[in-house]
């Protein structure tokens, strides 16, 4: 639900997709909030967007893997930095984390993720490919995907508290 303001108009919803999109595209973190046994978590992880949802690395025994896979929910959140409250937003969504066990999807995260996080490539010996098996061995880690089912946008840029939601596909 929007407050609405009749002074200014809202934007569009192409437009409210756009801000969205730019948003993602210029952070690199994404929060994970999960919760189990009346229990609340959040965890913040790198991420590449990648085909509707937020990619990342996690080792499997983590708190926000294991519960957002057992409970077969979590929530998220992205937002850039801001020293003033006109300067906030951000993107509060609800989804599901699932383990990525395709071959061909792993192989073009990575490559989005490598692109991304260019230092990664220090942690691995020259010449060595770098595929999920790579990581694997290297971090003790496997990959996952946030793939919201809502989400809203938030900015007050364009007016304080502005918060509506938006289509991420």
């Amino acid at each position: 639900m929007t407050e609405k303001n009749t002074s200014e108009p809202n934007p569009t919803e192409a437009e409210l997709r756009s801000l969205a999109a730019e948003l993602i595209q210029k952070q690199s973190v994404v929060t994970l909030a999960t919760s189990a046994k009346d229990q609340a978590w959040a965890a913040p992880v790198y991420y590449v967007y990648h085909k509707s949802g937020f990619c990342f690395f996690s080792d499997p025994g983590t708190r926000h893997v294991s519960e957002a896979l057992e409970g077969g929910q979590a929530s998220a959140s992205v937002h850039a930095p801001s020293f003033d409250w006109r300067e906030i937003r951000g993107l509060q969504m609800s989804g599901r984390v699932e383990h990525v066990s395709g071959k061909i999807e792993a192989l073009g995260i990575i490559g989005a993720y490598l692109k991304k996080f260019s230092f990664i490539e220090e942690f691995f010996t020259p010449g060595n490919d770098l595929d999920m098996a790579a990581f694997e061995s290297r971090f003790r880690v496997k990959l996952y995907k946030f793939t919201p089912s809502l989400a809203y946008y938030l900015d007050n840029k364009i007016r304080f508290g502005f918060r509506e939601e938006v289509s991420l596909e």
